[in-house]
């Protein structure tokens, strides 16, 4: 739906035009892809955490930690937008393309951003409100406004952001941190650079013709791709760890291992990739992969968690 706004001009005259910013636009501005794995990771948090909620509190504590993600991804399209604008992945964003204004979605950000973190501590407790808020604010600010365009590192730093959602759904549950939320935080963590950098590898161009300073255009292909594996090993063993802390079965265990071994296999892949090769077929295949390996990840915990309390599993 077209929405009519005035603004004055620079004689001081009104001036009226019709604005093509629609219901889509502001839903595309909360990055819903995106979004989604934040809730998902978030829900698997709060089902795997000891104790019990209120189904109507864990669905409440849900859309809040939905909406501060979708907060945080205004934000960083109302500050990313001049970037945004270049590079051929988000071209068609709403602000780039004209659709929204700067200010909207800057407006539309921090109007969400509050608004989800007080209702969270009001209905849920205070502790996950604090970790949303903290983590709207890694996402927005030291992460876009001041990583991502200083240093290789942004997305090793920065993929905090994205690994709290599990820590916050557990705090909704107990109220408090505990070593097992830490062990989820690292599982997102330590996926985030070999996500972004097999990313990162097949759209080098892109980032280059914007001086985002992405590993593989300061470090070059070469070191990105040693990185992609020490990480996936990295991952690949933390997501075991669950089972010997004894919050997961050994069943879950196996199946973080298999799954592990996939991960590495396809980091393997893009480690013997040559440098230069414009097909980046092994790169693509580890991103797609790496989302389904994320999923798969927090689905079995779910899974072993809810098959344990029915005690199916000694």
């Amino acid at each position: 739906m077209a929405v009519i706004e005035h603004h004055e001009a620079a004689n001081g005259t009104g001036e009226v035009y019709l604005s093509e910013a629609g219901a889509r636009d502001f839903f595309a501005l909360l990055k819903p892809r995106v979004m989604s794995l934040v809730v998902f990771t978030a829900f698997a948090g709060l089902v795997v955490a000891p104790g019990t909620i209120n189904p109507a509190i864990g669905l409440i504590a849900i859309l809040c930690i939905a909406v501060g993600a979708g907060a945080s991804g205004a934000l960083n399209m109302w500050y990313d937008a001049d970037i945004d604008a270049i590079m051929s992945r988000t071209a068609r964003r709403p602000v780039p393309a004209g659709r929204i204004q700067p200010r909207e979605a800057l407006a539309f950000g921090l109007t969400l951003s509050a608004f989800s973190v007080v209702i969270l501590g009001l209905a849920v407790n205070w502790v996950s409100a604090a970790l949303l808020a903290f983590t709207i604010f890694f996402y927005a600010v030291v992460y876009t406004i001041w990583l991502k365009r200083s240093t290789p590192q942004n997305i090793v730093i920065g993929g905090a952001a994205g690994a709290f959602p599990p820590m916050i759904g557990w705090a909704c549950v107990t109220g408090g941190v505990s070593i097992e939320s830490v062990v989820l935080f690292l599982i997102t963590f330590l996926w985030t650079p070999p996500h972004f950098w097999a990313l990162a590898l097949f759209k080098m161009r892109d980032y280059e013709a914007v001086g985002v300073p992405m590993l593989p255009n300061v470090s070059g292909e070469a070191t990105t791709k040693v990185q992609i594996l020490v990480y996936a090993v990295l991952t690949a063993i933390i997501a075991v760890v669950p089972t010997f802390l004894g919050f997961a079965s050994t069943g879950y265990g196996v199946i973080a291992a298999v799954l592990g071994a996939g991960f590495v296999w396809y980091a393997v892949g893009v480690f013997r990739m040559p440098d230069g090769d414009r097909a980046m077929v092994p790169a693509k295949k580890l991103f797609a992969f790496s989302i389904v390996y994320l999923f798969a990840i927090f689905s079995a915990l779910m899974l072993d968690h809810l098959v344990a309390s029915f005690g199916w599993v000694a």
